[in-house]
Protein backbone atom coordinates (compact mmCIF):
# COMPACT_ATOMS: atom_id res chain seq x y z
CA UNK A 1 0.00 0.00 0.00
CA UNK A 2 2.83 2.36 0.94
CA UNK A 3 4.62 1.43 -2.28
CA UNK A 4 1.45 2.18 -4.26
CA UNK A 5 1.05 5.52 -2.45
CA UNK A 6 4.74 6.32 -3.05
CA UNK A 7 4.45 5.46 -6.74
CA UNK A 8 1.31 7.61 -7.03
CA UNK A 9 3.03 10.50 -5.22
CA UNK A 10 6.06 10.20 -7.48
CA UNK A 11 3.88 10.18 -10.58
CA UNK A 12 1.96 13.16 -9.27
CA UNK A 13 5.21 14.99 -8.57
CA UNK A 14 6.47 14.26 -12.06
CA UNK A 15 3.21 15.49 -13.59
CA UNK A 16 3.18 18.62 -11.43
CA UNK A 17 6.86 19.25 -12.16
CA UNK A 18 6.30 18.77 -15.86
CA UNK A 19 3.34 21.11 -15.79
CA UNK A 20 5.39 23.69 -13.90
CA UNK A 21 8.24 23.42 -16.41
CA UNK A 22 5.77 23.71 -19.27
CA UNK A 23 4.24 26.83 -17.76
CA UNK A 24 7.68 28.31 -17.15
CA UNK A 25 8.69 27.40 -20.69
CA UNK A 26 5.56 29.01 -22.13
CA UNK A 27 6.18 32.04 -19.96
CA UNK A 28 9.79 32.17 -21.16
CA UNK A 29 8.72 31.75 -24.77
CA UNK A 30 6.17 34.50 -24.33
CA UNK A 31 8.83 36.73 -22.78
CA UNK A 32 11.29 35.95 -25.56
CA UNK A 33 8.61 36.50 -28.17
CA UNK A 34 7.67 39.82 -26.59
CA UNK A 35 11.32 40.80 -26.36
CA UNK A 36 11.97 39.72 -29.98
CA UNK A 37 9.05 41.78 -31.26
CA UNK A 38 10.86 44.87 -30.01
CA UNK A 39 14.25 43.90 -31.48
CA UNK A 40 15.49 44.72 -34.96
CA UNK A 41 18.27 42.35 -36.06
CA UNK A 42 20.41 43.77 -38.86
CA UNK A 43 23.13 41.97 -40.84
CA UNK A 44 25.46 44.55 -42.39
CA UNK A 45 28.97 45.12 -43.68
CA UNK A 46 31.60 46.27 -41.19
CA UNK A 47 32.21 50.04 -40.96
CA UNK A 48 29.19 50.69 -43.16
CA UNK A 49 27.03 53.05 -41.13
CA UNK A 50 27.35 56.10 -38.90
CA UNK A 51 26.73 54.32 -35.60
CA UNK A 52 25.27 57.45 -33.98
CA UNK A 53 22.26 56.99 -36.28
CA UNK A 54 21.28 53.77 -34.49
CA UNK A 55 20.03 55.28 -31.19
CA UNK A 56 18.48 58.11 -33.17
CA UNK A 57 16.50 55.61 -35.21
CA UNK A 58 15.29 53.89 -32.05
CA UNK A 59 14.00 57.21 -30.72
CA UNK A 60 12.54 58.19 -34.11
CA UNK A 61 10.77 54.83 -34.44
CA UNK A 62 9.11 55.30 -31.05
CA UNK A 63 8.00 58.79 -32.04
CA UNK A 64 6.55 57.52 -35.30
CA UNK A 65 4.90 54.32 -34.08
CA UNK A 66 4.67 54.56 -30.30
CA UNK A 67 6.61 51.29 -30.04
CA UNK A 68 9.99 50.52 -28.50
CA UNK A 69 12.69 48.94 -30.66
CA UNK A 70 16.27 47.91 -29.95
CA UNK A 71 18.70 47.47 -32.85
CA UNK A 72 21.13 44.54 -32.80
CA UNK A 73 23.80 44.72 -35.51
CA UNK A 74 25.83 41.73 -36.73
CA UNK A 75 28.59 42.09 -39.32
CA UNK A 76 29.88 40.23 -42.38
CA UNK A 77 32.69 40.92 -44.85
CA UNK A 78 31.97 38.55 -47.75
CA UNK A 79 28.72 38.47 -49.75
CA UNK A 80 28.69 34.72 -50.15
CA UNK A 81 29.06 34.24 -46.39
CA UNK A 82 26.02 36.43 -45.78
CA UNK A 83 24.01 34.54 -48.38
CA UNK A 84 24.89 31.19 -46.83
CA UNK A 85 23.51 32.33 -43.46
CA UNK A 86 20.31 33.59 -45.05
CA UNK A 87 19.84 30.35 -46.97
CA UNK A 88 20.30 28.23 -43.84
CA UNK A 89 17.79 30.38 -41.98
CA UNK A 90 19.31 29.69 -38.57
CA UNK A 91 19.70 33.40 -37.86
CA UNK A 92 16.42 35.31 -37.80
CA UNK A 93 17.71 38.57 -39.31
CA UNK A 94 15.12 41.22 -40.05
CA UNK A 95 17.27 43.22 -42.44
CA UNK A 96 20.33 42.43 -44.57
CA UNK A 97 22.53 44.63 -46.81
CA UNK A 98 24.06 42.44 -49.58
CA UNK A 99 25.28 43.43 -53.05
CA UNK A 100 23.39 43.47 -56.34
CA UNK A 101 24.09 39.98 -57.69
CA UNK A 102 23.44 38.40 -54.27
CA UNK A 103 20.11 40.22 -54.04
CA UNK A 104 19.35 38.90 -57.53
CA UNK A 105 20.01 35.34 -56.32
CA UNK A 106 17.91 35.85 -53.18
CA UNK A 107 15.03 37.04 -55.33
CA UNK A 108 15.33 34.06 -57.66
CA UNK A 109 15.34 31.70 -54.68
CA UNK A 110 12.28 33.38 -53.16
CA UNK A 111 14.15 34.31 -49.97
CA UNK A 112 12.77 37.84 -49.61
CA UNK A 113 9.70 39.69 -48.44
CA UNK A 114 8.48 42.81 -50.26
CA UNK A 115 9.29 46.11 -48.56
CA UNK A 116 6.31 47.39 -46.58
CA UNK A 117 5.81 51.08 -47.45
CA UNK A 118 2.70 51.58 -45.29
CA UNK A 119 4.25 54.23 -43.08
CA UNK A 120 1.00 55.89 -41.98
CA UNK A 121 1.60 59.59 -41.27
CA UNK A 122 5.39 59.13 -41.56
CA UNK A 123 6.76 60.54 -44.85
CA UNK A 124 7.90 57.99 -47.41
CA UNK A 125 11.57 58.86 -47.96
CA UNK A 126 12.11 56.04 -50.46
CA UNK A 127 11.15 58.55 -53.17
CA UNK A 128 14.50 60.26 -52.49
CA UNK A 129 16.38 57.45 -54.24
CA UNK A 130 17.89 58.33 -57.63
CA UNK A 131 15.81 56.99 -60.57
CA UNK A 132 19.12 55.72 -61.97
CA UNK A 133 19.47 53.41 -58.97
CA UNK A 134 15.86 52.22 -59.10
CA UNK A 135 16.16 51.42 -62.82
CA UNK A 136 19.46 49.59 -62.31
CA UNK A 137 17.90 47.50 -59.54
CA UNK A 138 14.93 46.71 -61.76
CA UNK A 139 17.31 45.43 -64.45
CA UNK A 140 17.91 42.54 -62.01
CA UNK A 141 14.20 41.68 -61.76
CA UNK A 142 12.87 38.19 -62.39
CA UNK A 143 9.88 37.45 -64.66
CA UNK A 144 7.62 37.31 -61.60
CA UNK A 145 9.25 39.73 -59.13
CA UNK A 146 10.24 43.37 -59.63
CA UNK A 147 13.48 44.02 -57.79
CA UNK A 148 12.53 47.48 -56.50
CA UNK A 149 9.59 45.93 -54.61
CA UNK A 150 12.00 43.73 -52.64
CA UNK A 151 15.21 45.77 -52.38
CA UNK A 152 16.02 49.40 -51.60
CA UNK A 153 19.42 50.81 -52.50
CA UNK A 154 21.84 51.93 -49.79
CA UNK A 155 25.32 52.66 -51.19
CA UNK A 156 26.88 52.35 -54.65
CA UNK A 157 30.17 52.87 -56.45
CA UNK A 158 32.72 51.44 -58.83
CA UNK A 159 35.50 48.88 -58.74
CA UNK A 160 38.91 50.24 -59.64
CA UNK A 161 42.58 50.49 -58.71
CA UNK A 162 43.75 52.33 -55.60
CA UNK A 163 47.42 53.11 -56.24
CA UNK A 164 50.47 54.95 -54.93
CA UNK A 165 51.76 57.43 -57.57
CA UNK A 166 55.25 57.10 -56.11
CA UNK A 167 55.45 53.60 -57.58
CA UNK A 168 52.69 53.45 -60.23
CA UNK A 169 52.00 55.98 -62.98
CA UNK A 170 48.43 57.06 -63.70
CA UNK A 171 48.64 55.55 -67.20
CA UNK A 172 49.59 52.22 -65.63
CA UNK A 173 46.71 52.46 -63.15
CA UNK A 174 44.27 53.14 -65.99
CA UNK A 175 44.54 49.59 -67.31
CA UNK A 176 43.64 46.26 -65.69
CA UNK A 177 46.54 44.70 -67.60
CA UNK A 178 48.94 46.42 -65.18
CA UNK A 179 47.94 43.92 -62.52
CA UNK A 180 49.72 41.24 -64.57
CA UNK A 181 52.90 43.30 -65.06
CA UNK A 182 55.91 41.39 -63.52
CA UNK A 183 57.23 44.79 -62.42
CA UNK A 184 54.71 44.66 -59.54
CA UNK A 185 55.53 41.22 -58.18
CA UNK A 186 54.30 40.94 -54.59
CA UNK A 187 53.07 44.55 -54.58
CA UNK A 188 49.31 44.20 -55.12
CA UNK A 189 46.47 43.60 -52.70
CA UNK A 190 43.60 41.79 -54.39
CA UNK A 191 40.02 41.86 -53.15
CA UNK A 192 38.84 38.57 -51.65
CA UNK A 193 35.63 38.91 -53.65
CA UNK A 194 35.01 36.19 -56.21
CA UNK A 195 32.62 37.95 -58.56
CA UNK A 196 34.40 41.31 -58.59
CA UNK A 197 37.79 39.80 -59.41
CA UNK A 198 36.29 37.41 -61.96
CA UNK A 199 34.60 40.36 -63.69
CA UNK A 200 37.77 42.45 -63.98
CA UNK A 201 39.67 39.40 -65.21
CA UNK A 202 37.20 38.78 -68.02
CA UNK A 203 37.17 42.49 -68.92
CA UNK A 204 40.98 42.39 -69.17
CA UNK A 205 40.87 39.24 -71.29
CA UNK A 206 38.11 40.47 -73.63
CA UNK A 207 39.45 44.06 -73.84
CA UNK A 208 40.41 43.89 -77.57
CA UNK A 209 37.01 42.41 -78.53
CA UNK A 210 35.19 44.98 -76.37
CA UNK A 211 37.11 47.81 -78.07
CA UNK A 212 36.19 46.44 -81.52
CA UNK A 213 32.54 46.10 -80.56
CA UNK A 214 32.58 42.30 -80.97
CA UNK A 215 31.29 41.72 -77.44
CA UNK A 216 29.57 44.05 -74.99
CA UNK A 217 31.11 44.89 -71.63
CA UNK A 218 28.18 43.38 -69.73
CA UNK A 219 28.41 40.12 -71.69
CA UNK A 220 32.18 39.94 -71.23
CA UNK A 221 32.18 40.40 -67.45
CA UNK A 222 29.22 38.04 -67.00
CA UNK A 223 30.43 35.27 -69.32
CA UNK A 224 29.78 32.10 -67.32
CA UNK A 225 30.65 29.55 -69.99
CA UNK A 226 32.97 26.70 -69.07
CA UNK A 227 35.53 28.13 -71.48
CA UNK A 228 35.40 31.57 -69.82
CA UNK A 229 35.75 30.10 -66.32
CA UNK A 230 38.77 28.08 -67.44
CA UNK A 231 40.35 31.20 -68.97
CA UNK A 232 39.68 33.15 -65.77
CA UNK A 233 41.39 30.47 -63.69
CA UNK A 234 44.42 30.56 -65.97
CA UNK A 235 44.62 34.36 -65.89
CA UNK A 236 44.17 34.52 -62.10
CA UNK A 237 46.89 31.96 -61.52
CA UNK A 238 49.13 34.13 -63.69
CA UNK A 239 48.42 37.25 -61.61
CA UNK A 240 49.03 35.35 -58.39
CA UNK A 241 52.77 36.13 -58.39
CA UNK A 242 51.98 39.81 -58.04
CA UNK A 243 49.48 39.36 -55.21
CA UNK A 244 50.77 40.25 -51.74
CA UNK A 245 47.49 39.26 -50.12
CA UNK A 246 43.81 38.51 -50.70
CA UNK A 247 41.90 40.91 -48.49
CA UNK A 248 38.33 41.85 -47.70
CA UNK A 249 39.03 44.98 -45.65
CA UNK A 250 42.63 45.44 -44.44
CA UNK A 251 44.10 46.45 -47.81
CA UNK A 252 43.01 50.07 -47.57
CA UNK A 253 44.74 50.52 -44.22
CA UNK A 254 47.97 48.86 -45.34
CA UNK A 255 48.01 51.03 -48.47
CA UNK A 256 48.21 53.96 -46.04
CA UNK A 257 51.49 52.44 -44.83
CA UNK A 258 52.88 51.77 -48.31
CA UNK A 259 52.74 48.01 -47.71
CA UNK A 260 51.79 47.61 -51.38
CA UNK A 261 51.70 49.70 -54.55
CA UNK A 262 48.19 48.87 -55.73
CA UNK A 263 44.94 47.62 -54.26
CA UNK A 264 41.97 46.43 -56.32
CA UNK A 265 39.30 48.20 -54.34
CA UNK A 266 35.85 49.70 -54.22
CA UNK A 267 35.54 53.46 -54.68
CA UNK A 268 34.23 54.09 -51.14
CA UNK A 269 37.22 52.40 -49.54
CA UNK A 270 39.46 54.30 -51.94
CA UNK A 271 38.04 57.64 -50.73
CA UNK A 272 38.62 56.55 -47.14
CA UNK A 273 42.20 55.46 -47.84
CA UNK A 274 43.11 58.60 -49.81
CA UNK A 275 41.89 60.85 -46.99
CA UNK A 276 43.58 58.87 -44.22
CA UNK A 277 46.86 58.40 -46.08
CA UNK A 278 47.07 62.18 -46.54
CA UNK A 279 47.00 62.56 -42.76
CA UNK A 280 50.28 60.64 -42.50
CA UNK A 281 51.92 62.27 -45.52
CA UNK A 282 51.23 59.56 -48.10
CA UNK A 283 49.60 60.25 -51.48
CA UNK A 284 47.17 57.74 -52.97
CA UNK A 285 44.86 57.96 -55.99
CA UNK A 286 42.14 55.89 -57.66
CA UNK A 287 41.15 55.08 -61.24
CA UNK A 288 38.48 53.14 -63.09
CA UNK A 289 40.44 51.40 -65.88
CA UNK A 290 39.63 52.48 -69.42
CA UNK A 291 38.70 48.94 -70.51
CA UNK A 292 35.63 49.21 -68.24
CA UNK A 293 34.59 47.96 -64.84
CA UNK A 294 31.61 47.01 -62.76
CA UNK A 295 29.37 49.50 -61.06
CA UNK A 296 28.03 47.91 -57.89
CA UNK A 297 25.08 48.53 -55.59
CA UNK A 298 24.37 47.41 -52.04
CA UNK A 299 20.79 47.38 -50.86
CA UNK A 300 18.49 46.61 -47.97
CA UNK A 301 16.39 43.43 -48.15
CA UNK A 302 14.07 41.71 -45.68
CA UNK A 303 14.54 37.91 -45.42
CA UNK A 304 11.44 35.77 -45.65
CA UNK A 305 11.77 34.59 -42.03
CA UNK A 306 12.14 38.13 -40.57
CA UNK A 307 10.47 38.55 -37.20
CA UNK A 308 10.17 42.34 -37.27
CA UNK A 309 9.23 43.34 -40.81
CA UNK A 310 7.64 46.62 -39.73
CA UNK A 311 10.72 47.93 -37.91
CA UNK A 312 12.89 46.75 -40.82
CA UNK A 313 10.84 48.76 -43.31
CA UNK A 314 10.91 51.83 -41.06
CA UNK A 315 14.70 51.51 -40.72
CA UNK A 316 15.06 51.52 -44.51
CA UNK A 317 12.84 54.58 -44.67
CA UNK A 318 14.92 56.30 -41.97
CA UNK A 319 18.14 55.64 -43.94
CA UNK A 320 16.60 57.30 -47.00
CA UNK A 321 16.26 60.66 -45.26
CA UNK A 322 18.72 63.19 -46.73
CA UNK A 323 20.26 63.93 -43.32
CA UNK A 324 20.88 60.21 -42.71
CA UNK A 325 22.45 59.84 -46.15
CA UNK A 326 24.77 62.82 -45.67
CA UNK A 327 25.98 61.66 -42.26
CA UNK A 328 26.59 58.14 -43.53
CA UNK A 329 28.63 59.46 -46.44
CA UNK A 330 30.67 61.72 -44.16
CA UNK A 331 31.41 58.79 -41.87
CA UNK A 332 32.19 55.89 -44.20
CA UNK A 333 33.28 57.48 -47.50
CA UNK A 334 30.82 55.56 -49.65
CA UNK A 335 28.13 57.21 -51.77
CA UNK A 336 24.45 57.07 -50.87
CA UNK A 337 21.75 56.31 -53.43
CA UNK A 338 19.81 59.37 -52.20
CA UNK A 339 19.60 62.11 -54.85
CA UNK A 340 17.98 65.12 -53.18
CA UNK A 341 19.21 68.73 -53.57
CA UNK A 342 20.46 68.62 -49.97
CA UNK A 343 22.71 65.67 -50.73
CA UNK A 344 24.09 67.27 -53.88
CA UNK A 345 24.73 70.54 -52.07
CA UNK A 346 26.62 68.72 -49.30
CA UNK A 347 28.99 67.22 -51.89
CA UNK A 348 29.83 70.42 -53.78
CA UNK A 349 33.48 71.41 -53.39
CA UNK A 350 34.35 74.69 -55.14
CA UNK A 351 38.09 74.00 -54.69
CA UNK A 352 37.95 71.21 -57.25
CA UNK A 353 38.97 72.08 -60.81
CA UNK A 354 36.98 69.41 -62.60
CA UNK A 355 33.28 69.75 -63.41
CA UNK A 356 31.39 66.45 -63.41
CA UNK A 357 28.25 65.51 -65.34
CA UNK A 358 25.96 63.89 -62.76
CA UNK A 359 22.71 64.50 -64.61
CA UNK A 360 22.22 60.74 -64.87
CA UNK A 361 22.01 60.61 -61.05
CA UNK A 362 20.68 63.96 -59.77
CA UNK A 363 18.88 65.22 -62.88
CA UNK A 364 19.52 68.13 -65.25
CA UNK A 365 20.54 70.50 -62.45
CA UNK A 366 23.73 68.45 -62.01
CA UNK A 367 25.08 68.38 -65.57
CA UNK A 368 28.21 70.31 -64.51
CA UNK A 369 29.08 70.28 -60.83
CA UNK A 370 32.24 70.34 -58.72
CA UNK A 371 32.24 67.11 -56.74
CA UNK A 372 34.72 64.35 -55.92
CA UNK A 373 34.96 62.29 -59.16
CA UNK A 374 35.89 59.17 -57.19
CA UNK A 375 32.69 59.30 -55.17
CA UNK A 376 30.51 60.35 -58.10
CA UNK A 377 31.80 59.11 -61.48
CA UNK A 378 31.23 61.33 -64.50
CA UNK A 379 28.62 60.16 -66.99
CA UNK A 380 31.37 59.13 -69.44
CA UNK A 381 32.90 56.89 -66.78
CA UNK A 382 29.58 55.31 -65.85
CA UNK A 383 28.94 54.56 -69.51
CA UNK A 384 31.94 52.22 -69.52
CA UNK A 385 30.72 50.32 -66.47
CA UNK A 386 28.17 47.52 -66.15
CA UNK A 387 26.49 45.59 -63.37
CA UNK A 388 27.38 42.02 -62.33
CA UNK A 389 24.78 39.27 -62.51
CA UNK A 390 24.27 36.12 -60.48
CA UNK A 391 25.96 33.00 -61.88
CA UNK A 392 23.26 30.72 -60.43
CA UNK A 393 24.24 27.05 -60.87
CA UNK A 394 27.77 27.98 -62.01
CA UNK A 395 28.57 29.52 -58.61
CA UNK A 396 30.01 26.31 -57.04
CA UNK A 397 32.29 25.95 -60.07
CA UNK A 398 33.48 29.52 -59.62
CA UNK A 399 34.04 29.01 -55.89
CA UNK A 400 36.18 25.94 -56.65
CA UNK A 401 38.28 28.00 -59.06
CA UNK A 402 38.73 30.71 -56.44
CA UNK A 403 39.90 28.16 -53.89
CA UNK A 404 42.44 26.70 -56.31
CA UNK A 405 43.69 30.12 -57.35
CA UNK A 406 44.34 31.42 -53.84
CA UNK A 407 45.79 28.08 -52.77
CA UNK A 408 49.27 28.19 -51.26
CA UNK A 409 49.68 31.95 -50.97
CA UNK A 410 46.45 32.44 -49.08
CA UNK A 411 48.53 32.96 -45.94
CA UNK A 412 50.67 35.80 -47.27
CA UNK A 413 48.11 38.51 -46.57
CA UNK A 414 47.80 37.30 -43.00
CA UNK A 415 51.58 37.38 -42.53
CA UNK A 416 51.64 40.96 -43.77
CA UNK A 417 48.75 41.83 -41.51
CA UNK A 418 50.36 40.28 -38.43
CA UNK A 419 53.71 41.87 -39.23
CA UNK A 420 52.15 45.33 -39.35
CA UNK A 421 49.73 45.03 -36.44
CA UNK A 422 51.48 47.56 -34.23
CA UNK A 423 51.74 50.11 -37.01
CA UNK A 424 48.12 49.57 -37.99
CA UNK A 425 46.97 50.11 -34.41
CA UNK A 426 48.89 53.38 -34.27
CA UNK A 427 47.56 54.39 -37.66
CA UNK A 428 44.04 53.45 -36.59
CA UNK A 429 44.33 55.70 -33.55
CA UNK A 430 45.38 58.64 -35.74
CA UNK A 431 42.63 57.84 -38.23
CA UNK A 432 39.91 57.80 -35.59
CA UNK A 433 41.06 61.18 -34.28
CA UNK A 434 41.23 62.82 -37.70
CA UNK A 435 37.91 61.31 -38.84
CA UNK A 436 36.16 62.68 -35.76
CA UNK A 437 37.72 66.08 -36.33
CA UNK A 438 36.64 66.13 -40.00
CA UNK A 439 33.09 65.03 -39.12
CA UNK A 440 32.81 68.03 -36.81
CA UNK A 441 34.27 70.35 -39.45
CA UNK A 442 31.74 69.12 -42.00
CA UNK A 443 28.95 69.60 -39.48
CA UNK A 444 29.85 73.24 -38.84
CA UNK A 445 30.30 73.86 -42.56
CA UNK A 446 26.67 72.86 -43.08
CA UNK A 447 25.50 75.27 -40.39
CA UNK A 448 24.95 79.00 -40.83
CA UNK A 449 27.63 79.73 -38.23
CA UNK A 450 31.00 78.52 -37.00
CA UNK A 451 31.72 77.38 -33.40
CA UNK A 452 33.49 80.71 -32.77
CA UNK A 453 30.54 82.74 -34.09
CA UNK A 454 28.16 80.80 -31.89
CA UNK A 455 30.17 81.74 -28.84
Amino acid sequence: MYALFKRHLTLQSVLLGGLLLLLLGLSGCNYQSKKRSHTLKIYNWADYIDESLIPEFEQWYKEQTGEEVHVVMQLFDINEMALAKIERGKEDFDLVCPSDYIIERMLKKDLLLPIDTSFGTTPNYLHNISPYIVQTFDDLSTPTHRMSDYAVGYMWGTLGILYNPKFVTRDEALSWSTLWNPKFKGKIFMKDAIRDVYSLTMIEYYAPQIARGEISLVDAMNDESDEAIAIAEQRLKAVKKNVAGWESDFGKELMCREAAYMNVNWSGDAVWAIEEAAQVGITLDYTVPVEGSNVWFDGWVIPKYAKNRRAASYFINFMCRPESAIRNMDEIGYVSVIATPEVLESRIDSTLEAYIDLSYFFGKRADSVQVDPIQYPDRTEIERCAIMHDFEEKTPQLVAVWSRVKGDNLHIGWLILIGTTFGSLLLGHLIRRTRKKRRMERFWQRQAFTPEEEE
